[in-house]
């Protein structure tokens, strides 16, 4: 098995985006009811994220079969390192308050853009 340092060193030196970003999946532990309450103090603190450009994208994933919300989420962060993202994520209310509990990931973007997918959402969606 390659480390991941390694990896990205080879990454960066073929020519790949080697962006390291930082995925946090997290779980719904407390009751709806619960995480309802925790939700506008939790949508504060990302907002806080994105205007800082530590928030890259959060919102909710479906269960397998893609037709319903369970309550899982994901986040994506930008930060310096694996023990920075930990800080971040401990710190949103969700998970400090202890109605969602996290795991995170780091993730090497290699491939692909967002300018295009963003300008054909834009001209497609509905109001």
């Amino acid at each position: 098995m390659v480390s991941w340092n390694e990896y990205k060193a080879e990454a960066k030196q073929r020519g790949s985006l080697a962006l390291e970003v930082f995925v946090v999946e997290s779980n719904p532990k407390a009751s709806a009811e619960t995480i309802k309450e925790y939700l506008p103090l939790h949508l504060a603190y990302q907002a806080e994220l994105e205007s800082l450009g530590i928030l890259m994208f959060a919102g909710p994933v479906s269960d397998a079969s893609g037709e319903n919300l369970e309550g899982a989420g994901l986040i994506i962060y930008r930060a310096s390192s694996l023990q920075e993202a930990q800080n971040i994520a401990e710190k949103d209310p969700m998970h400090s308050k202890g109605a969602r509990t996290f795991n995170i990931k780091r993730w090497l973007i290699n491939e692909g853009s967002l300018h295009d997918l963003i300008l054909s959402y834009r001209r497609n969606r509905s109001v």
